[in-house]
């Protein structure tokens, strides 16, 4: 694939207007003594860049895009629109949010703008056009980084009318919504347009994340995504008005709920994301979320932010280990990066980030632990050169992502609070992670024919078409995963009548006549029908078979000899079935089987607890060898007597790689 850029990026969000001018020259020295070769700025510089509603002062910025075009940098320059001005809430109080609650901010805070606000639209899209037009034709500005982490929401009047719009825009008659989010219920059905609110503490919601019309409050979701979309394709639209060429993007994060990121992918040039996982996060879940990021546009991507050690913001923020933050970074690149970037280069000085961790810190030199990690890491990443910038994943397993279900399956009152989406997609994810085989998270309307196998777990929302494109994948010799919650409901919530999994049933070869939820203390057990047992746990869907075959049954209660697990030969293929969460020993037992049917391997053959990942080009294959685990691991054989790339050192019969070690080996194809 064709690479954005032509050198890894690396560096982050730089401030300079923060600190008096002789800090400056001083920042540059230190960077250039860690390899940093570009520099994230103007992020929030909008109250310095136009002081005034009538004026503009590019003066600074014009210094400090010299200083960075003088020293070579690359630089990713924002638009600034983050976060308003102070004199335009106080001029113009109606360009402020209203909150779930019902109240209207005041000046402060972050994401402060109302996305309809006819005044910041305005504002905020001749500034991008005032940037662009000062700064397009600079040949050091490698990528335009539109606001900054997009997201929360607006429940006021003008959000409120631009709904009434969105919605008869989507339904065309007030008869065909009362129908959609199915009105007759609690005798909410309305005759005009204006009678409808939005679903906030003041109406229809029932607490942040519950709702008594979900149909009602998914559409919300859509429309408040579009609408935050709506404001990024303005800023984008007028920076190409000047800038034809140069790439587009706002920094995402990961599996963020409110936005839907597949629809937003298809508008950005290259998607980039901030990568900040706590200190007890699981590394399949951040590979998950890398892998999500690169799945948008089936592209590499961008890492907008990482910090180099500490972060400030969460709640036990702990220090990164020595060696962690340079296996992260490898794991980033390994999984589709073309970039690593910090936030941030030189520490604040005061507001709530003060603690957040830097490439300089506080005591102002590079005689820091992190900054020698960052210049090992920058020595490295020069070293590499461009060899790998536009290398792709390759994957046999899809594994299904949408924001639709994700809101859907958790605004659902019923059958039990615990059941998230995230955690459940993570879950199914896990296994193939721990087993190295390559996974491409991918939307419901994906090319599912580039797959052995694809994974659904909880497809609660089976929108138009879905239920076809899986058919004709198991059809065609696929194999297809989904779980206990699919097939339940249509795009508005409404329960496909005729049996759960509904569009599904056929295809799965079950109905499911009941969901038995069960509490955290609660288990069940499943009986496999060619041995061994397992604890499940969650949800106990009672099933019958419909041409399937049972492969568990449960072992306690009421349901004991139910099919808990099963599999339905379809067409060509084949479709499994799994109705209660298993534990990791019974779900490893499942897919184990599942993925030797598929016929999908391993990035390698050999079995290792190291994380092994590949990225190709034309006429190369790159290893990446992580170790993640709390004690060395031999590495695998077969990557003896080859080069790792990183030290020049070829690789040894029986050699250790410590916590945190890396090996990075080409093999030409």
């Amino acid at each position: 694939m064709k690479p954005v850029f032509s050198r890894i990026l690396y560096g982050g969000d730089y401030n300079p207007n923060q600190w008096p001018k002789e800090v400056w020259q001083e920042d540059m020295r230190i960077f250039k003594d860690a390899r940093i070769n570009s520099a994230t700025i103007n992020v929030f510089s909008w109250a310095k860049i136009q002081p005034s509603e009538e004026t503009y002062n590019f003066s600074e910025l014009d210094e400090i895009i010299d200083m960075l075009s003088r020293e070579n940098y690359d630089i990713v320059l924002a638009t600034s629109t983050a976060a308003l001005p102070a004199w335009m809430a106080k001029r113009y109080p109606e360009v402020m949010r209203t909150d779930y609650e019902g109240l209207q901010h005041k000046f402060g805070g972050r994401h402060n703008a109302c996305p309809h606000s006819p005044v910041f639209k305005g504002f905020a899209k001749k500034l991008a056009g005032e940037l662009a037009k000062r700064y397009g034709d600079n040949s050091h500005i490698a990528c335009w980084h539109i606001s900054n982490e997009y997201g929360g929401e607006c429940y006021c009047e003008n959000c409120t009318r631009a709904f009434r719009i969105w919605l008869r825009k989507k339904y065309g008659t007030i008869e065909a919504l009362n129908k959609a989010w199915n009105m007759e219920f609690w005798g909410h059905t309305v005759y005009d347009w204006d009678e409808i609110v939005l679903p906030n503490a003041l109406s229809d919601g029932i607490g942040y994340d519950k709702t008594a019309f979900a149909g009602l409050s998914i559409d919300y979701c859509r429309f408040n995504s579009d609408s935050l979309l709506a404001n990024f394709t303005m800023e984008r639209d007028a920076i190409r008005e000047y800038d034809k060429d140069t790439p587009i993007t706002t920094n995402l994060m990961g599996t963020y709920k409110a936005l839907d990121y597949f629809k937003w992918a298809k508008e950005m040039d290259i998607v980039s994301w901030d990568n900040y996982p706590s200190y007890n996060t699981p590394w399949s879940s951040t590979a998950m979320r890398h892998d999500l990021m690169r799945g948008l546009k089936n592209a590499p991507f961008m890492l907008m932010e990482q910090t180099p050690s500490q972060q400030n913001w969460q709640r036990y923020n702990s220090l990164k280990r020595p060696g962690q933050m340079r296996a992260q970074s490898y794991q980033t690149v390994a999984h589709g990066a073309d970039t690593i970037q910090f936030f941030q280069l030189r520490r604040s000085v005061g507001g709530c980030e003060k603690f957040h961790g830097a490439v300089i810190a506080h005591v102002g030199t590079e005689n820091t632990r992190v900054f020698r990690e960052v210049k090992q890491l920058g020595e490295e990443l020069e070293k590499l050169g461009n060899t790998m910038l536009g290398a792709v994943n390759q994957a046999e397993v899809g594994v299904i992502f949408d924001w639709d279900n994700y809101w859907a399956l958790e605004y659902t009152s019923g059958p039990n609070v615990d059941i998230t989406y995230v955690n459940t997609i993570h879950q199914y994810y896990q296994y193939f992670y721990k087993k190295n085989i390559a996974v491409d998270m991918i939307p419901v309307d994906a090319d599912f024919s580039k797959y052995k196998l694809i994974v659904a777990p909880v497809l609660y929302m089976v929108k138009k078409g879905m239920k076809e494109a899986l058919t004709r994948f198991v059809e065609n010799g696929g194999i297809l995963v989904t779980t206990y919650m699919s097939g339940i409901v249509d795009e508005s919530d409404n329960v496909h009548l005729g049996g759960y999994p509904g569009p599904l049933r056929e295809l799965a070869g079950v109905w499911v006549e009941e969901i038995d939820a069960l509490a955290p203390e609660q288990k069940n057990r499943v009986m496999f029908t060619d041995g061994g047992e397992a604890d499940c746990g969650l949800v106990c869907d009672l099933m019958h078979l419909e041409g399937a075959e049972n492969l568990a049954s449960y072992g306690k209660d009421f349901y004991a000899g139910m099919p808990a697990v099963t599999k339905n030969k379809f067409g060509n293929g084949a479709v499994y079935y799994v109705g209660t969460r298993l534990e990791e020993a019974g779900l490893c037992r499942v897919l184990t089987k599942i993925a030797e049917q598929a016929g999908v391997t391993p990035v390698i053959a050999e079995e290792t607890e190291l994380e092994v990942v590949c990225r190709e080009t034309e006429d190369t294959k790159f290893y990446f060898v992580i170790n993640f685990k709390d004690e060395q691991c031999r590495i695998p054989q077969c990557f003896v007597g080859e080069a790792d790339l990183l030290t020049d050192k070829v690789i040894e019969n029986g050699e250790m790689i410590p916590k945190y070690g890396v090996r990075l080996v080409s093999v030409k194809k």
